[in-house]
C-alpha cells in the first residue's frame, strides 16, 4: 500500500470477507497494529489472532477500541442492525465502508448517526486478490475518504464506482452472487464430462482451466464478447451444436431470469433488515 501513514482500520465481523481486506492490507504493508476486530466467535478470534499477529482482536465493541479512520462492517445483513447499536459509541467520527448486502445506506446512516458511508459488495474471488467490487457513496462522503476505500478494496482486485444505490441491487446479482454462476457450470461440465467418460477430475481440470482462459483472454481483448464467441463457433461445428443447442433452451433468458431474482432479492434484503 506504501501508506506514509497507516490509517486506523476497524473491522466489525471478522470472517470470509474481513479476512480477504486484512490479508490484503498485511501484504501490502499495512501494519497488524494498525487494524483492529471485533469477532464475536471465539474459533475465529482465535484464527485471527494467530494469522495477524498484532493486530486487536476483541469479542465486542468497547472502550477497548482505539478511535478509527475507517470502520468496516463486514457483517450479515440480519445482524447489522444490533452490531451497530452495540458500537456506535465507539466508532464516532469515523469512515463508514458496508459490505452488508441489501442493507442501505439510508439505515446504516440512521443506525451510527453518520452520513460518511460507502456501501460496498464484494465477491468471494477477493480471498484470493482477485475480486470484483462495486461501491457507492453517499453525498457527504469526500474525495480522500473515497480514495481510503480504493487503497483498502483494491487489496482484494478490481473495484467500479455506481452513483445510484440501487445499482448496487444489480452489482450483487452480476458479480456478487456471480462467482457462484461459475461455479454452477464447473459442476456441470465437469458431470457431463464424466457422463461423457472422462475421469472426474480430468473433466473438472478441462472445465476450471477453460474458465480461467476464456476469462483473461476477455479481459485482455477489446473486442465484444459476441464476436469472441462467434470466433470460436465455425457454423455446423461442434461449437455451433451446443450454442444452437443453449439457444434452442432459451439460455439466455433462463439466465437472466435468474439474475433479476437475485437483484430482487437484495432488494428485499434491504427491506427486510434495515427496519
Amino acid at each position: 500500500m506504501n501508506m506514509s501513514t497507516h490509517p486506523l482500520i476497524t473491522f466489525i465481523g471478522g470472517g470470509n470477507m474481513a479476512s480477504a481486506i486484512i490479508g490484503g492490507l498485511v501484504r501490502q504493508g499495512h501494519p497488524a497494529s494498525a487494524l483492529q476486530v471485533v469477532e464475536p466467535w471465539d474459533e475465529q478470534r482465535a484464527k485471527l489472532a494467530q494469522q495477524f499477529p498484532g493486530m486487536a482482536v476483541l469479542s465486542a465493541a468497547s472502550a477497548e477500541l482505539r478511535p478509527s479512520d475507517l470502520v468496516v462492517w463486514a457483517v450479515k445483513p440480519q445482524t447489522f442492525k444490533d452490531a451497530a447499536a452495540a458500537a456506535r459509541a465507539h466508532v464516532e467520527g469515523a469512515l463508514h465502508l458496508s459490505v452488508a448486502a441489501g442493507i442501505t445506506s439510508e439505515s446504516i446512516a440512521a443506525w451510527l448517526g453518520s452520513e460518511r458511508i460507502v456501501r460496498a459488495m464484494p465477491n468471494t474471488p477477493a480471498l484470493v486478490g482477485l475480486g470484483m467490487t462495486g461501491l457507492m457513496a453517499r453525498a457527504a462522503v469526500k474525495a480522500d475518504d473515497k480514495a481510503l476505500v480504493e487503497r483498502v478494496v483494491r487489496t482484494t482486485g478490481e473495484l467500479v464506482w455506481v452513483n445510484v444505490e440501487a445499482d448496487l441491487d444489480a452489482v450483487t446479482a452480476l458479480s456478487g452472487s456471480g462467482p457462484a454462476y461459475v461455479f454452477y457450470f464447473l459442476e456441470a461440465m465437469r458431470d457431463a464430462g464424466a457422463r461423457m467418460g472422462l475421469a472426474p477430475e480430468v473433466a473438472y481440470q478441462l472445465a476450471v482451466g477453460t474458465f480461467v482462459g476464456a476469462a483473461t483472454l476477455a479481459q485482455r481483448s477489446d473486442d465484444p464478447p459476441q464476436l469472441l464467441r462467434e470466433r470460436v463457433t465455425s457454423k455446423g461445428g461442434t461449437t455451433y451444436a451446443a450454442i444452437t443447442s443453449m439457444e434452442g433452451s432459451d439460455m439466455k433468458a433462463l439466465f437472466e431470469k435468474a439474475l433479476v431474482a437475485a437483484q430482487t432479492r437484495a432488494a428485499e434484503l434491504g427491506r427486510e433488515f434495515g427496519k
